[in-house]
């Protein structure tokens, strides 16, 4: 019998209750996922856990989700990166990344469950 392995997720936000309940319903929903709460423990979090997707906040106070995103990307270069943010600064920071040849999915905050997890199996 074939053990299928779970894809293993970071969920990263600085908004603790986020970040804990998106875990959660990804477990329920068959990931391997962990939460943390910044986007230097997102960085050291990849580094270890070398995760197949990572769902980041983009506004957050130590290092914010693009500038961990493109951290993540240079030792981990397969990993989907899905970033989800509410404040209209983010267009900015996406701008800058996508002058410097990044290229990030993001989704609108909050978001729902159910849309979260069709975009993750689309």
């Amino acid at each position: 019998m074939d053990v299928v392995r779970k894809r293993k997720v970071l969920v990263v936000d600085d908004e603790q209750v986020i970040a804990d309940t998106l875990a959660k319903i990804l477990d329920l929903n068959g990931y391997d996922a962990s939460a943390v709460y910044t986007g230097t423990a997102a960085v050291e979090n990849a580094r270890s856990l070398r995760p197949d997707l990572i769902i980041s906040d983009v506004i957050m106070p130590d290092m914010d989700g693009i500038q961990a995103a493109i951290n993540i990307r240079s030792f981990l270069p397969d990993c989907k990166i899905l970033l989800f943010s509410g404040q209209a600064a983010t267009a900015d920071l996406l701008e800058n990344a996508r002058a410097q040849g990044h290229e990030f999915e993001i989704l609108g905050k909050p978001v729902h469950p159910s849309d979260l997890l069709a975009k993750l199996r689309g």
